[in-house]
Formats: structure tokens, sequence, C-alpha cells
């Protein structure tokens, strides 16, 4: 797999953009556990869409993950002219805000994820940290940590590490780059809506920024039209942020990321379990 995808990055997004798209589309028809969650999820957040627009999503989702798979080529192998050419960054580099102190890079889980990364380090001089997860396969481990850490060391913290090595890094200068959209049970989470329904959300983003006084600057990647390449908005910094309510902090975060996916609806991550932790009494819904 490894091979074929670096293969694969020799190839323009005009071939590689519609090749994964057709996988997609394959996986869609296949995967059935994961057609379930993602039916599912879009069912839960969106109970007025109709049937078969929320089938016809699904599939687009299905499309946009396996297009960013394929495209990953291109990340980790393409030369660094071509990235720059591929990359547009839609918004002003916060670089300013970057310099002044502790940053929480807040990045919801999209499928072009890893490109807002590469937009910041290939257009200034820092090094981010971030948590990470190994990899089952050791080949694979090995070639995601040398595509991401190309062109500049990253700092990589388990999850199991906790949030001090993180707040270390973040007062040395590293920005932290955060997905904080994931379901990982009740530990250091609250249950706050997520398109009105109840979703057990991490509040370290919140805890994080309080401890630290970060700045946190939201960054979004999505396809441009046309298989031409990715579109990078970086975010203003939230004023007054977190307060003094971390659930209200937390709360306002999600708000945040709905807005965003109803901009790009099928990039959103919708194969991922968001709602598996149920409040008390309630039944799983997958």
């Amino acid at each position: 797999m490894i091979g074929l995808l670096w293969l694969a990055h020799f190839l323009p997004l005009w071939i590689l953009g519609p090749v994964g798209e057709t996988l997609g589309s394959l996986l869609f028809i296949i995967m059935k556990p994961r057609r379930h969650i993602t039916l599912t999820n879009l069912a839960t957040c969106f109970p007025d869409m109709p049937e078969a627009e929320r089938r016809d999503l699904a599939r687009r989702h299905f499309q946009a993950y396996s297009r960013s798979v394929l495209e990953r080529s291109v990340l980790w192998w393409a030369s660094e002219k071509r990235l720059r050419r591929l990359i547009q960054i839609d918004s002003a580099l916060p670089l300013d805000t970057l310099q002044a102190g502790p940053t929480i890079l807040l990045c919801p889980h999209f499928v072009c994820l890893e490109i807002p990364g590469i937009a910041l380090v290939l257009n200034s001089s820092l090094s981010i940290c971030t948590i990470y997860t190994r990899q089952q396969d050791a080949v694979v481990d090995a070639a995601l940590l040398k595509g991401r850490s190309r062109f500049r060391p990253v700092k990589l913290f388990s999850r199991e590490q906790g949030v001090k090595p993180i707040i270390r890094a973040m007062r040395e200068g590293y920005p932290f780059i955060m997905l904080p959209d994931m379901d990982f049970g009740l530990k250091d989470a609250e249950f706050v809506p997520f398109f009105g329904v109840p979703a057990a959300t991490l509040t370290a983003t919140a805890r994080i920024a309080a401890a630290t006084k970060a700045n946190v600057v939201p960054m979004i990647a999505t396809f441009l039209p046309g298989y031409k390449g990715w579109k990078v908005t970086f975010y203003p910094a939230w004023e007054n942020y977190p307060g003094d309510d971390i659930v209200e902090a937390t709360r306002r975060m999600n708000a945040f990321i709905e807005e965003r996916v109803l901009e790009a609806p099928a990039e959103y991550f919708w194969a991922h379990k968001r709602f598996k932790t149920r409040p008390p009494g309630e039944a799983s819904i997958y």
C-alpha cells in the first residue's frame, strides 16, 4: 500500500481526485459497518433532511475521505514547490498571534485535516506539537510519521501522557495542534450538544487554554473546486476564551464546528462514532 501511495504522488490531482472518489463509491457499497455509522450520524444530526439526501451525502463523504487518502501521497512525497502551488491560504497567517505566546491550533476532523499544519510549516519558521496515536502496522506508522515531519520535526505526545508535556511544549513556543471532536469516553469530557444531540466532548481545549492563557486559533482545510488543491482558512483567535465556565466554552467550540460542517458537510468525518458514549440510561444509537 505504501508503495502504491508513493507511485500515486507523481500523478496530478485531476487524476488522483476522481480515482479516489471512484474508490470511495465502491467502499460505500462494501464497508457496511462504516456506512451504517455514517448514515446513523447523519440521521441523528440532520433528522429533517430527506433520507435520499442523507444517503447521497454519506456517499459523497466516502468519496471525499478516499480522495483525501490518495492525495496524502502528494503531502508526503511531493516537492515543496508543488505543495506551495496546491495549498491556498484563504486568510491572514496568524504569525503575530503564534509568536505572542502559547497557542492552540484547533483542527476539527475534516478529511483534509493534515493540510493546515503543512501550510503553517511551509510559510513560517515555527515547529509544532500534537497528540499522536500509534498505528497498528509498523510500516504504515513509520511512513505516516516521516510524512508529517518531513519539513520540520514535530513534537508528538500520546494521549496517555496527559496534558503536562503539552503545556510544557506550548510554553517553550510550540503551537499545539488539537483535534477536539472525537468521542474518547467520559474521562475529561462533558455532554455538550452537537447538532442538538448530547455528545461526549473533550474539555481539554478550554482547560489547556485556561492553564496556559493560550490563544485558540481554529484552522480548517477543504478541497478547492476542480481538483486544484486545498484551501486553508485560519480564523481569528477567539476572544474571552475560555471564560469562567469550561462547559460553556466547550459548547461554544462545538457550535463553531457545526458552522464549519454546514459549509462543507461531505468533508466532515462522519464515519466516526461521534455519539458512542451516551448519557446514563440512554441506549446506543448505533
